[in-house]
């Protein structure tokens, strides 16, 4: 398995998001978990903050095609 790891900066950049908003929308269930690396340290699935971001931009395409 080659899954890459996104440490939060890199979360923050690639979605755009704030950290109050990433960890709001998680505890939402609207975000995708983060995983534990270390008792210290925990990234996201690459795959899986790509797959939110896809399902943004579908959605978003949708309501404006319904406009």
């Amino acid at each position: 398995m080659s899954e890459q790891i996104l440490k939060l900066p890199e979360v923050i950049t690639t979605t755009g998001l704030a950290r109050s908003t990433i960890y709001k929308l998680i505890s939402e269930n609207r975000f995708p978990k983060q995983i534990k690396l270390t008792s210290f340290s925990s990234g996201w699935l690459k795959s899986e903050i790509n797959q939110w971001l896809e399902e943004r931009i579908a959605a978003s395409r949708n309501l404006e095609a319904l406009s």
